[in-house]
């Protein structure tokens, strides 16, 4: 097994190092506070370390698990400290309203936070459809990916499988616009249609 690092430690944040710590993986939290990266390691099912905050990530997988509005800011104050990590966000940057993203016209969370990597970084979308609530529980869930690098796009569906989870590949970083447009639909889902946050995006191949 190897170390994965979530920078975050929100739900999301809880809910994904839960999953990943129960696979058998070694955990590594950075956040800013280091007493809220502390609480959440030491919730975790198996070992946990915790990381400094702007320091080079122990693991190559790097899960920025913050939200959209600190994204970016999360990139800067890490800087080199990115170099050769597979990044995979996880934002769902929509309006505060719903009313739709809050990315540049023709561009999409994913592809903004790319630009702000350190260029032999790779950006991996992933996880944005799941809710915490669904994926703290045992269940195996369709996973829906979207990345250029074909070598990070392979780590991390390894990841995911090793999460019982089911990676689906829907092509490149800028199709990550369509997951994130799907993120909105999921949450006006949870708030409207269904009611419920319980909820899964499941694809049936026949």
């Amino acid at each position: 097994m190897s170390t994965i690092s979530i920078i975050g430690s929100g739900g999301m944040a809880r809910a994904v190092a839960g999953r990943i710590a129960k696979a058998g993986h070694t955990v590594e939290v950075i956040s800013r506070d280091p007493a809220k990266a502390q609480a959440l390691a030491d919730t975790l099912a198996c070992a946990a370390i915790t990381g400094t905050y702007g320091a080079t990530p122990a693991g190559d997988i790097v899960i920025l698990a913050v939200p959209y509005a600190s994204a970016l800011a999360v990139l800067t104050d890490f800087g080199k400290a990115f170099d050769n990590k597979v990044i995979i966000d996880i934002s769902n940057p929509v309006a505060s309203d719903l009313s739709g993203l809050v990315t540049p016209h023709g561009s999409c969370g994913a592809q903004e936070i790319a630009k702000a990597a350190p260029a032999s970084a790779q950006v991996v979308k992933a996880f944005n459809t799941l809710f915490g609530r669904v994926l703290a529980k045992d269940k195996r869930l369709d996973a829906y990916i979207a990345a250029d690098d074909a070598d990070a796009k392979a780590r991390v569906s390894t990841l995911l499988e090793s999460l019982g989870l089911r990676p689906l590949d829907v092509g490149g970083l800028h199709m990550a616009q369509s997951l994130e447009w799907l993120g909105l639909m999921m949450i006006g889902l949870a708030k409207n249609g269904a009611g419920s946050w319980d909820i899964a995006m499941k694809v049936d191949i026949g």
